[in-house]
C-alpha cells in the first residue's frame, strides 16, 4: 500500500512538472495555432538566470528560491514576448515557417547555453525541507514533490481565471474566434498575442526553476528534455486544450513511474507506446475538439 501511494504522489509531483511545461504549449496552440519548439529554451534560460540570481542572494534557502522563481518567471515571459514578436509574428498562418524558425531558435539557445554554462550539469542547492521526506500512511514522500503540485494547481487556476475573468482573456478568446470582427472594433488583437506568449513563457519559466529543484541540477539540455515529454503530454491530452494537458501530465507520470518501478526503468518507452495508442484509437487526444 505504501509503494503505491509513494508512486501515485511521487508521479503527481513529476505530473505538476510537466504540466508547467506543457500549459504554455498548449495554450499557445489552442489560441494562436503555433507549435513552439523553442519552449525549451524559455525553460532553460530561466532555470540558469533564476539559478545565478538565486545564489548570490542566498543559496539553499527559502529566499532565494523565491528570488529564483520570480527571476525564472519574468526571464521567461519577457522571453517568450519578445520571441512572439520579433519571429512569430509575422508567420502566423505559416505552419511550416512556424516549425522551422523555433526548432532553429531552440538548436541555437542549446549551443548558446553550452557555450556560456558548459555542457555538464550545475548542481544546484535547495532549502532543507525539500530535501526531506513527509510521511503518509507509511510511504515517505520528498517534500519537494508538494511544492510541484501546488505550484501546478496555482498555474492552472490562475490561467483559468485569466481567460474567462479579466478583459484582456475575453479579447484573446474573442481574437481567436474572429480575429478580423475585434480588429474592426479597434482592439490591438497583436498585443493580446504577445500576452499569451508571455504568460506561456511564464510559467515555463517557473517550470524550469522547479525543474532545477525537481533534479537538482540545471544544464543546458533541461528544457529540451522536459520540452519531449511536454508535447507527449500536450498531444495525449489533445492540442490546444489546457484541461486535456492537466489530465495527460498526470496520465503520462504516474504511467512512467509504474513502469519505472514494475517493469524495470521502462518507463518511458511505455509512455511513447502510450502516444502511439492515443494517436491510432483519438488521434485528437483525449480532450481535443473535433476537427
Amino acid at each position: 500500500m505504501s509503494t503505491l501511494l509513494l508512486l501515485v504522489i511521487t508521479g503527481l509531483g513529476l505530473g505538476a512538472l510537466y504540466f508547467l511545461v506543457a500549459s504554455g504549449l498548449s495554450l499557445i496552440y489552442g489560441l494562436m495555432g503555433v507549435l513552439n519548439f523553442a519552449h525549451g529554451s524559455f525553460l532553460t534560460i530561466s532555470a540558469f538566470l533564476g539559478w545565478e540570481v538565486g545564489r548570490r542572494v542566498s543559496d539553499g534557502t527559502w529566499w532565494g528560491l523565491a528570488i529564483s522563481a520570480l527571476v525564472g518567471i519574468a526571464v521567461g515571459a519577457i522571453v517568450a514576448a519578445l520571441t512572439e514578436y520579433l519571429l512569430i509574428r509575422r508567420l502566423y498562418e505559416r505552419h511550416i515557417e512556424q516549425a522551422l524558425v523555433t526548432v532553429g531558435l531552440s538548436l541555437a539557445t542549446v549551443a548558446l547555453f553550452e557555450g556560456i554554462w558548459g555542457t555538464d550539469p550545475i548542481y544546484t542547492e535547495k532549502p532543507d525541507w525539500l530535501g526531506q521526506t513527509t510521511e503518509i500512511l507509511g510511504a515517505k514522500i520528498p517534500n519537494d514533490r508538494f511544492l510541484l503540485i501546488a505550484c501546478a494547481l496555482l498555474v492552472l487556476g490562475g490561467i483559468v481565471l485569466f481567460l474567462r475573468r479579466t478583459r484582456y482573456g475575453l479579447i484573446i478568446r474573442a481574437g481567436v474566434e474572429n480575429r478580423s470582427m475585434v480588429t474592426a472594433l479597434g482592439i490591438d488583437v497583436r498585443r493580446s498575442f504577445t500576452l499569451v506568449f508571455a504568460i506561456g513563457g511564464a510559467a515555463a519559466g517557473l517550470g524550469g526553476v522547479l525543474a532545477s529543484v525537481y533534479y537538482g541540477y540545471v544544464s543546458a539540455h533541461l528544457g529540451s528534455t522536459l520540452l519531449i515529454f511536454a508535447f507527449i503530454v500536450t498531444v495525449i491530452g489533445g492540442l490546444g486544450s489546457l484541461t486535456g494537458a492537466a489530465i495527460a501530465s498526470v496520465l503520462v507520470a504516474v504511467l512512467q513511474q509504474f513502469a519505472n518501478f514494475y517493469l524495470g526503468g521502462t518507463g518511458d518507452l511505455v509512455v511513447v507506446v502510450a502516444l502511439a495508442a492515443v494517436l491510432l484509437v483519438r488521434p485528437r487526444g483525449l480532450m481535443g475538439k473535433v476537427a
